[in-house]
């Protein structure tokens, strides 16, 4: 429970305390109005207190997060060449020696876009 009191985190809570209070008055806010006569408010009565439920909802997974160690936030071990990459390059093959004349146009348009990029 400690590491829920360092600054980083008594600032997350305080910022999650005043959310849910000033989503709350709005929607309170907007009750008030909707009982005036103004009918778009009724939409909005029940849209805030769904924001603090939501802001709630973060707080506690952020917690969980914390306690349990979050894989997410952590790079992974090997870094693997995307599958389309190779696919990419059998298709190239392919194209090669199916059609010369294609191929060599593909590696002018290739070697035309090499150069743009190095004017930049």
């Amino acid at each position: 429970m400690r590491r829920f009191l360092t600054p980083g985190w008594l600032g997350l809570h305080a910022i999650a305390i005043v959310l849910v209070v000033a989503f709350l008055g709005f929607g309170w806010w907007q009750y008030d109005r909707a009982q005036a006569g103004n009918d778009r408010s009724w939409a909005y009565t029940f849209e805030w207190p769904i924001f603090a439920i939501f802001v709630v909802v973060m707080w506690i997974k952020m917690m969980r997060d914390e306690v349990n160690g979050d894989p997410a936030g952590k790079a992974p071990a090997v870094i693997e060449e995307p599958a389309e990459a190779e696919v990419k390059r059998d298709i190239i093959r392919q194209q090669e020696e199916e059609d010369p004349a294609l191929a060599a146009y593909n590696r002018y348009l290739a070697r035309l876009n090499s150069e743009s990029h190095r004017r930049d």
